[in-house]
């Protein structure tokens, strides 16, 4: 079973940039595609990035498309989100988790995935 642990979050300013880590440790992560979702007080848990088994193929939310990034190291077991021009509509905790299955292309439905992270918190100052 893996575990992961998601680092990176703080509080900044609008406009400002944060880079998120996905630390994984259990089994190797290389096989499986990875989600990144965020859920805002009040708010159901929304799908934000997801990245492919190998790293060649990345989705995004609309809302976040152009201003965040995802990517992988698979030789670290770690996968990020860079989320650069960030507006306090992005305030949120976000978590990592991976897919159910191996060898997929990463699903912006949170039931596709197996093994959550606990969260770390984001905050954006107007």
């Amino acid at each position: 079973q893996v575990q992961l642990v998601e680092s990176g979050g703080g509080l900044v300013q609008a406009g400002g940039s944060l880079r998120l880590s996905c630390a994984a440790s259990g089994h190797p992560i290389s096989n499986y595609a990875i989600g990144w979702f965020r859920q805002a007080p009040g708010n159901e848990r929304e799908f934000v990035a997801a990245i492919n088994w190998s790293g060649g193929r990345a989705t995004y939310a609309d809302v976040v498309m152009g201003r965040f990034t995802i990517a992988r190291a698979n030789a670290r077991n770690t996968v990020y989100l860079q989320m650069s021009n960030l507006r306090p509509e992005d305030t949120a905790v976000y978590y990592c988790a991976e897919d159910r299955l191996q060898f997929r292309s990463g699903s912006d439905s949170s039931r596709d995935y197996a093994y959550w992270g606990r969260g770390t918190q984001v905050t954006v100052s107007s």
